[in-house]
């Protein structure tokens, strides 16, 4: 019997999706217009850098214990082009180190160390953001934002299902910065219910850090995002690490194998997967 295999993708197809209804939020509120500054100057030198992903890959028994583990390592790049009319974003991804793969039916994520999309002046009327008193975090005070989708608009988030994407309703809280603006970390879950699909759960949690290198200076950059995705019969984790940031020359020889998410969302379909897991895509 063939593996079947899962995908949750962020920001795979977000050029693509329908334009976004009001959400009728403030745009006046001055920390949120800082956040949206420090965001913009994120995506606009993201694509100047290089990193090293690691991604370790779990399935989990009923008791929580992990069953099954698989690691993989890669040259991790970013390419933005970005408006607040436009955006597109793909992640190139070259696998590194010579550890043969064991092909186990694993979930594949891609594009959640990306979650502060939600406040990219492109997802502005795509989410309800809501400031909440200042809180200490890990001996820092940071200002908790609360985020909240707002059904039929824009998502940076899908969930890929048999060759179809589903958009993805996000609710969380990103923690802020409140001196600089910069995003320090996230948690997010899902909005709505879609057990339709066999999807009973959705965790992220993302954290940003300083970086040292001078192109990007003060800016936090991705430094790990966990995502947590349980179905009716299945329960996965996987942990998304990254390191070694570089500068990267727009100049470099792009190898033929990298793989760019760009999928069009299809028709909805409204069958239940047969093993009640969404269909993931191929390493």
């Amino acid at each position: 019997m063939a593996a079947r295999r899962h995908a949750v993708a962020l920001a795979g197809w977000l050029a693509l999706v329908a334009g976004a209804a009001a959400a009728g939020q403030a745009t006046g509120n001055a920390p949120i217009a800082r956040v949206r500054d420090q965001v913009v100057a994120f995506f606009g030198r993201m694509s100047d850098l290089t990193c090293t992903e690691t991604v370790v890959q779990q399935k989990l028994w009923a008791n929580g214990h992990v069953g099954t583990t698989e690691q993989s390592r890669y040259d991790y790049l970013i390419m933005v082009q970005a408006s607040r009319d436009d955006f597109s974003l793909n992640e190139s991804r070259i696998e590194s180190g010579d550890a043969p793969h064991k092909q186990l039916p694993m979930l594949v994520t891609n594009g959640f160390s990306m979650l502060l999309l939600v406040f990219h002046p492109y997802y502005e009327q795509s989410f309800r953001l809501t400031p909440a008193p200042e809180e200490r975090v890990d001996g820092s005070l940071l200002l908790p934002v609360h985020f909240d989708h707002v059904p039929g608009t824009r998502s940076p988030a899908a969930l890929s299902l048999q060759g179809r994407e589903y958009p993805l309703d996000l609710a969380g809280t990103a923690w802020i910065d409140p001196q600089s603006g910069q995003v320090v970390r996230m948690d997010a879950s899902l909005g709505r219910d879609m057990s339709d699909l066999g999807l009973r759960s959705l965790h992220i949690h993302v954290e940003y850090k300083p970086t040292t290198v001078r192109s990007a200076a003060g800016l936090y950059l991705p430094d790990r995002a966990v995502i947590d995705l349980e179905t009716r019969q299945q329960h996965w984790r996987n942990i998304h690490s990254f390191s070694n940031y570089k500068s990267f020359s727009t100049a470099a020889e792009q190898d033929t194998t990298v793989k760019v998410i760009a999928t069009e969302p299809g028709p909805k379909d409204t069958t239940p997967p047969r093993s009640s897991t969404p269909h993931q895509e191929e390493r």
